[in-house]
């Protein structure tokens, strides 16, 4: 088992719910908000309420094959957990905030069985449920801790996936996010159907008419 980060969650928020009789407590988080290319990526984990100790943790704490191994150990123990991804046409239509929210409320829906309540990373998701949504929520609960690892690995292979499909703008390797390298590809060559296209550095290219292997409207 690799080495485990020194910020460790536990299961306060969870308590506060399970306090109340609610046991069945979904921790939800995303990943990719801030990229300009590919999808967000929203995953939905209820753990088992035993107040289990679990080597989850943030995933931006982890490396790549830490967050892979957690993320199998997430699936196998888990009593339920789905994913959902909000596409670039879908974040240009709705805007980034409520695409996040539209993938998690799918996700959600498509737990089996369902939740009782929510324990958020300051996602603040209009629902019927009783919810907490404190910040940094990935640090400081298991059950959004599991989420966050399934929701980076997720996207990481999808992002893997658009690397292939568009060569050239290092997707692999960034992920999608603003690094040098994306800016340059940009402006080589140009904007791409995994591009967000209401993002202000996507419309800066687009309005300057830069590059141009794809079209401005695919």
């Amino acid at each position: 088992m690799p080495p485990v980060p020194s910020v460790t969650p536990d299961w306060a928020y969870e308590r506060q719910h399970w306090r109340r009789g609610y046991f069945r407590v979904a921790g939800v988080d995303e990943a990719g908000r801030g990229a300009w290319a590919g999808p967000v990526t929203v995953a939905a984990v209820i753990l088992p309420g035993l107040a289990t100790e679990y080597p989850f943790r943030d995933s931006k704490q982890l490396t790549a094959p830490q967050r892979e191994e957690y993320a199998a150990e997430v699936r196998r123990v888990a009593l339920a957990y789905a994913v959902e991804h909000a596409w670039p046409d879908e974040i240009d239509r709705l805007n980034i905030l409520g695409a996040t929210h539209a993938a998690a409320l799918r996700a959600l829906e498509r737990l089996r069985p369902p939740p009782q309540a929510l324990v958020t990373d300051y996602l603040k998701l209009r629902t019927a449920l009783p919810i907490s949504a404190p910040p940094k929520a990935d640090a400081l609960s298991y059950s959004v801790a599991a989420a966050s690892l399934l929701a980076k690995t997720e996207r990481d292979a999808v992002m893997r996936e658009m690397d292939v499909q568009y060569p050239g703008y290092g997707f692999a390797s960034h992920k999608g996010y603003g690094a040098p390298a994306h800016r340059a590809a940009l402006e080589e060559l140009g904007v791409s159907p995994a591009h967000r296209r209401s993002f202000a550095p996507i419309r800066r290219v687009l309005e300057a008419g830069e590059g141009g292997l794809f079209p401005a409207n695919p």
